[in-house]
């Protein structure tokens, strides 16, 4: 009896070795991204796939690959051969293998477009030659390419220079102010839809820029300490509160050499987003925002004399407006744009014609548009929304006449689209909560799909967390909020595990959503891997939900986030396997703010923090963002006095480790270090770490040492 008693034991063990020799664990170096093997756990696609016209493109190994929609047949478009070819042809470098690239069709030519050896490159693949080479020197930066001519618009300093396609360089825009620069895509602090400094108009007559003045901004000091002795890096740094820099738009006319400014009224410090140019060229369209964001102004300008024409419509809050979208023009209708707005407090879209008349609103409801491309034949819009659920993001054809919405992506979940030229077909790479990826080919006419390529799960043969999603009500008891919860592998709903809350929870930003686990990060599954459950919740104030939902926040930072995260701690307490003497939060940037907050308000429940890049005192943060949401210092008194960290040091009770970069230029290290200063005052001890010669957050290799510094604070204060 005894002997058998022992074979059974020793059967269950080297069983219990077979299972975990199967099966290998995941390390930081393969979840986290700069890790040496995260590229493994990427879910597969066909690499490099894009369109040319209308059939599809994709590499394998040194070729790109081209096929026509519904056929089988793959023939070389363009090998690394042919192209070094043509480099030599070119008396350039030959390279060892294909670049990054972009396809520009002009004129009917589809153009292998990339940049190598200091210069733009345009390869046609039909001639096998390097027909356009524009060179660009060091330090250039913001490339606008313009198609017509084959020129290139970049900033140099602060400088805005023009490139011909023979090489030629001629500075446009230059002032012997080293405090006001021209055509930087920083300007507004990239707010308000903000990613360009430079516009050409479509046919290349005539270029829009931004012109920046600092000199009303203070210096804001960064230490560069790679240097033998350590350099001062200033930077421009307007906080709530504080002076802004100036912005005026000018235009470039490339006939005449004439460069005219926008004549925009209203106050300095306002702000010029959105800009859009009439088809024809005659026109420039923007939207003018006040410092306070209540009020915007769409309005269209000469562009010949920067006369402003007239208001065409204003947008008014007794919050805020944030305008993130230019207007855009209807293809074959030079009197008829599609203006993206919230309104009504949802994005959707809006036809006008160009007196300012609204001829009617395209789409309606409860719900986001996310994106709208109009088709080639100007006759609808392709939009992405989540209209089927806050969790997915689809793809819609509108039609402009009725307002029609037919549905192009079948599927559930997140779909990432791209639109073919014609207008004919769409690349969609899809994902939900139980698929990686599948990459397929959309038929906009008749919605027939072809499926191209369909991922394995990366991390088979692993052990996996598993993740599940779900709802709960928000602290206003009738608002759903959706979480996440990622869970160790061989999870036993009996046991107990110390649970870690991964909390963003600010504007502009998604964490839980129906991609692959439910958008669980490589982050979350490492802790999981590590024994942790890992608790996700987005609360109100985030993003995709509409205005109702977002501006509950405003000049109240951190309350409703705050009440929200709680009502998940609720939810966390009914569950049979949390440890409720063992909660952990960890945050970055936002995330910073609402872990340092949480620790500091409710330090009876937990027990360790990690914070990163945290917002400690919103006076010390930009005004763009800063002043949307809070308003400003001086107006919002008691506003700014409620989000202080800083006056709530004393309260720290448990362990709070608090990680910032040395060269953060969006939550600047005063934030973190005032507080330090506040605990020091209070006699309270958090614990500190600075990633060196980093922004605002730590990418590369690094990384992995970030996520394993995290993981060891909470294994030694909550395991």
């Amino acid at each position: 009896m005894i002997m058998k008693r022992y074979f059974i034991v020793l059967f269950s063990l080297l069983l219990a070795m077979n299972t975990a020799a199967q099966e290998k664990q995941l390390t930081a170096q393969d979840l986290i991204p700069g890790g040496k093997n995260a590229y493994r756990f990427v879910p597969q696609s066909l690499r490099q796939l894009s369109f040319v016209g209308d059939n599809y493109i994709y590499r394998q190994g040194d070729t790109l690959l081209i096929t026509r929609p519904g056929s089988k047949k793959h023939t070389p478009w363009l090998t690394l051969d042919e192209l070094n070819k043509g480099l030599e042809t070119a008396g350039l470098k030959t390279i060892k293998s294909l670049p990054a690239f972009a396809i520009k069709e002009i004129a009917g030519t589809s153009y292998f477009y990339f940049y190598n050896q200091s210069s733009i490159l345009l390869y046609n693949p039909s001639t096998q030659k390097i027909e356009y080479r524009i060179p660009y020197q060091k330090g250039d930066s913001n490339f606008a390419f313009e198609p017509q001519q084959k020129r290139l618009a970049v900033t140099n300093g602060r400088d805005l220079i023009l490139i011909g396609n023979d090489g030629s360089r001629m500075t446009i825009a230059h002032d012997d102010n080293d405090q006001i620069s021209f055509g930087a895509s920083n300007v507004h602090r990239n707010e308000f839809g903000i990613s360009s400094g430079i516009f050409w108009s479509p046919q290349g007559n005539a270029l829009a820029f931004y012109r920046m003045d600092e000199s009303r901004v203070t210096d804001y000091p960064l230490v560069d300490i790679s240097t033998r002795t350590a350099a001062l890096k200033e930077t421009k740094y307007p906080m709530a509160g504080m002076a802004s820099h100036e912005v005026k738009v000018g235009i470039y006319h490339t006939a005449s050499g004439d460069t005219v400014y926008l004549r925009t009224p209203g106050e300095k410090d306002q702000y010029l987003t959105n800009i859009a140019w009439s088809p024809d060229e005659k026109n420039i369209y923007l939207q003018r925002l006040n410092r306070r964001q209540d009020t915007c102004r769409t309005e269209v300008y000469d562009a010949t004399d920067g006369k402003l024409l007239r208001t065409l419509f204003t947008e008014t809050s007794d919050k805020y407006v944030e305008p993130q979208y230019p207007v855009f023009f209807l293809p074959g209708r030079n009197d008829r744009f599609v203006h993206l707005s919230r309104r009504d407090g949802y994005h959707h879209l809006y036809l006008y014609n160009t007196d300012g008349k609204l001829l009617k609103q395209l789409t309606s409801g409860a719900w986001e548009v996310l994106s709208a491309t109009p088709s080639p034949d100007g006759k609808s819009i392709f939009i992405t929304s989540n209209e089927e659920s806050p969790l997915e993001i689809n793809l819609y054809k509108v039609s402009v006449s009725s307002g029609k919405r037919t549905r192009l992506t079948p599927q559930s979940g997140v779909h990432r689209t791209t639109i073919s030229s014609s207008g004919k077909y769409v690349i969609d790479l899809y994902a939900n909560h139980e698929t990686p990826r599948i990459t397929q080919l959309i038929s906009t006419t008749n919605g027939k799909t072809e499926t191209l390529l369909i991922a394995e799960n990366p991390y088979k043969g692993y052990e996996t967390p598993s993740v599940i999603g779900g709802t709960l009500k928000a602290a206003d008891g009738t608002t759903d909020l959706y979480y996440r919860v990622t869970r160790p592998p061989h999870f036993d709903p009996e046991k107990k595990y110390p649970v870690i809350v991964y909390v963003y929870g600010g504007p502009h930003a998604q964490m839980v959503t129906d991609s692959w686990l439910w958008g669980a990060s490589g982050n979350d599954l490492l802790m999981a891997a590590r024994g942790y459950v890992v608790f996700t919740l987005d609360n109100r104030g985030s993003a995709n939900r509409g205005l109702p939902f977002e501006d509950v926040t405003h000049h109240r930072l951190g309350e409703a986030e705050m009440a929200d995260q709680m009502q998940g701690i609720d939810w966390l307490r009914n569950q049979s396997w949390c440890d409720t003497t063992r909660i952990g939060v960890h945050g970055w940037s936002f995330g910073g703010f609402m872990t340092t907050n949480l620790m500091l308000t409710h330090g009876d429940v937990f027990k360790v923090g990690v914070a990163g890049g945290p917002v400690i005192d919103w006076k010390y943060y930009e005004i763009m963002y800063g002043e949307r949401y809070m308003g400003t210092p001086q107006a919002n008194l008691e506003g700014y006095k409620s989000a202080n960290l800083n006056l709530k040091a004393g309260n720290l009770q448990g362990h709070l480790m608090l990680i910032h970069c040395d060269t953060d230029p969006v939550v600047v290290w005063q934030h973190s270090l005032s507080f330090l200063k506040s605990c020091i005052k209070a006699g309270t001890y958090p614990d500190y770490f600075v990633y060196p010669g980093h922004a605002h957050n730590v990418i590369g290799p690094e990384r992995v040492h970030l996520y394993e510094k995290v993981i060891r604070y909470f294994d030694d204060y909550l395991k």
